[in-house]
């Protein structure tokens, strides 16, 4: 399943699956089908191993796949591919352990040639897909190749696909040197899935090439129960977008699963978004954390032709790579994840754990967990590590961080004898979010705390802000020693201009100190600021009023239309069950969006619903959090239901908040209003 950047073709290519589920005719009673005219020769059948025990994939899949930078267009072709190829040594990669760069959807010319057989596309790939495989194969790495498991794949052209070919398919792949094999679920002629994709799993063991089997077939008959005994991988939910709802929404969708995974058989999250620009750096750092924490394949999707430095940063590196590619195999388990501050834990081979501390919410939380809530024995001290900063200090066994708004501060953490060797960790937060109206002077009040076995001597804080902003401490900065547990707190008095414009800002705080042997030792963290506009007296619409924050499902935030779910503006004027709005939030989920309230608002109210422009698709449910708390909530909503009320009690909030989840089966066609959303104040 995959997103193209017009709504046309996605709807074109929703109703073609959509045909492919309802053709049960196609079907023989004993249920062993093939389309006419897709004849094929089946090798003779044999007992086959489940393909988990066939020695590929013994750790997630790294490589490139080119969809979600290219898609179909013309750039996507011989020269990319082999440039792609060039890039993954010049620049790491392949030392970092990519090894994987797959062609997607588009490859293959329109029609099988007179004996039947797929041909490379002539314009994208002149010398066909040999000749490139075996420039690949030349770099020392392996490449990978993509099809569906249906009788036309998902372009919206729609090329050959494999259903009554997987034989002949196979053997060819397999010919021409292919190393993995992407198999899709479009235009699959209602054919059971579990059927289709053994049949293929078959065809590949016959060749005789180790092929590694990737399942795509979008999470719909819950393949975790039984595609470890067909493939090497398998897509645990739809396609994933250049968006942190759409990323959000996926990790959410795949956490569960981790008792499926195992060496050679992976939860897929879907491909890596890292770069493409939908998102923040802190939000793609956290997209490659959890992911790794996750043992999802990490699979490039950003064009690296182009790509920034920070971007190489993170895919880079190899600490958090290594999380990924522990030999073990296990998938981090959530060990809570109260008001979107989560805590991940991940076994290692060595006996250590990662733990992903992921702040969820749209400002800076405090998150904490302990060595022994992860899993590890009781001892008199463990080494932490900073995956992200490099940074190695000792604990006495509590794991704890301020973690920036979209953000994931990812450790290893062991239960050793050489933790004396570091310096101790500390622990930074702050009393609230910094929000501040400008011109007023607001107070804050940051804490330092050793979280060490050892004492943090000649402790220093520090909070920075924008140019011309005035910070001044009205409480010590210092302190000459931190016990175990001591905290130094200091209070300060942050300004911002009267001219600054409403909008977000970087507040630091950064502290020094020194280990007992002396060693120099730093620790920092960006807590982030919000210049405010207080809200106007009386009734307004929220959709006139400025966001502190706004994250979506597909597309921005639309403000009085519907979300239309691509470019900014494309939606439509707001519909739920026949009736039109003109005022409102056209929304997709998940989706989150913040308001400024003061403590001066009293209630907010809206007629919500699944927009009719999805036509008869979409569920989803509502809730209205007041500072964290839920104040009114929905239930889950479908497009046949028509605008239903929501009230919710704001009095004395400072942020009020506007969610929408899916109704639980998934994000696909959840377009959802705010529609006459007001708010009283």
């Amino acid at each position: 399943m995959r997103h193209l950047p017009t709504r046309t073709t996605r709807t074109a290519r929703a109703g073609r699956r959509a045909a492919g589920v309802l053709a049960a005719g196609l079907l023989c009673a004993a249920g062993t089908a093939v389309p006419a005219g897709a004849a094929d020769s089946p090798a003779p059948r044999r007992t086959v191993a489940p393909q988990s025990e066939n020695g590929l994939a013994l750790t997630p899949p790294m490589g490139f796949n080119n969809w979600n930078s290219t898609h179909c267009r013309a750039e996507f072709d011989e020269s990319m591919v082999k440039g792609i190829a060039d890039i993954f040594v010049e620049k790491g990669l392949k030392d970092a352990g990519y090894q994987y760069i797959n062609l997607d959807d588009c490859w293959a010319a329109p029609q099988r040639n007179a004996e039947g057989k797929l041909e490379a596309d002539p314009k994208r790939f002149p010398n066909g897909i040999k000749a490139v495989a075996d420039y690949v194969h030349s770099k020392g790495l392996k490449i990978g190749i993509y099809t569906s498991a249906g009788t036309r794949t998902c372009d919206s052209v729609g090329l050959p696909g494999a259903l009554g070919h997987e034989y002949s398919d196979a053997r060819q792949f397999a010919d021409w040197g292919i190393d993995y094999l992407k198999y899709d679920n479009c235009n699959n002629q209602g054919v059971d899935a579990r059927q289709r994709y053994t049949t293929m799993r078959d065809a590949l063991e016959a060749t005789g090439r180790p092929i590694v089997y990737s399942i795509c077939e979008w999470g719909q008959n819950k393949p975790w129960e039984w595609a470890g005994e067909v493939g090497n991988l398998w897509r645990t939910t739809g396609d994933i977008n250049d968006s942190w709802g759409s990323m959000l929404s996926i990790m959410k969708q795949n956490l569960p699963l981790a008792a499926a995974a195992g060496p050679g058989r992976w939860n897929d999250p879907d491909m890596l978004e890292v770069g493409n620009g939908g998102m923040t750096d802190t939000e793609y750092r956290t997209h490659f954390s959890m992911w790794s924490v996750m043992a999802a394949p990490l699979l490039i999707g950003s064009d690296l032709r182009r790509a920034s430095a920070e971007t190489y940063e993170i895919l880079s590196n190899r600490e958090v790579v290594a999380v990924d590619q522990d030999p073990l195999g296990k998938q981090g388990t959530v060990l809570s994840s109260t008001d979107g501050r989560w805590v991940v834990a991940k076994e290692m081979a060595d006996g250590s754990r990662a733990v992903a501390l992921f702040n969820e919410t749209d400002s800076a939380q405090h998150i904490a967990t302990t060595a022994a809530g992860a899993g590890l024995p009781e001892a008199d001290g463990y080494t932490v590590r900073d995956l992200w900063e490099h940074r190695t200090y000792n604990t006495a066994g509590t794991l704890a961080a301020t973690v920036p708004a979209h953000g994931t501060v990812l450790l290893r953490v062991a239960a050793d004898d050489g933790w004396a060797a570091y310096p101790p960790a500390v622990g930074l937060g702050i009393d609230s979010a910094p929000l501040l109206e400008a011109g007023r002077t607001t107070t804050l009040t940051t804490t330092v705390t050793d979280l060490g076995r050892t004492p943090a001597r000649a402790v220093s804080a520090r909070l920075d802000g924008p140019s011309g902003w005035r910070v001044e401490a009205v409480s010590p900065t210092g302190a000459p020693a931190l016990p175990t547990g001591r905290s130094l707190t200091t209070r300060w008095r942050v300004t911002a201009p009267a001219s600054t414009p409403a909008g977000a800002y970087g507040l630091t705080l950064d502290v020094r100190y020194r280990a007992p042997n002396g060693a120099r030792a730093r620790s920092t963290v960006p807590l982030g600021a919000h210049v405010v506009v207080a809200p106007p007296a009386g009734d307004s619409f929220l959709s006139d009023l400025p966001r502190l924050s706004a994250s979506n499902g597909w597309g921005p935030v639309e403000r009085d239309t519907s979300n239309g779910e691509s470019a900014a503006g494309d939606g439509n004027p707001m519909t739920i069950g026949g009736t039109v709005f003109a005022k409102g939030l056209g929304v997709h989920a998940y989706s989150s969006v913040e308001f400024y309230a003061g403590g001066a608002c009293s209630t907010v109210t809206a007629r919500v619903g699944v927009d009719d422009e999805k036509g008869a698709k979409g569920s989803v449910a509502f809730e209205i959090r007041a500072d964290g708390r839920t104040a009114a909530s929905t239930g889950v909503l479908t497009n046949a239901m028509p605008a239903q009320p929501i009230t919710a009690d704001v009095g004395g909030a400072r942020v009020v908040r506007l969610v929408v989840t899916d109704g639980g089966d998934g994000t696909d066609s959840d377009h959802a209003d705010w529609a006459d959303l007001r708010i009283t104040c």
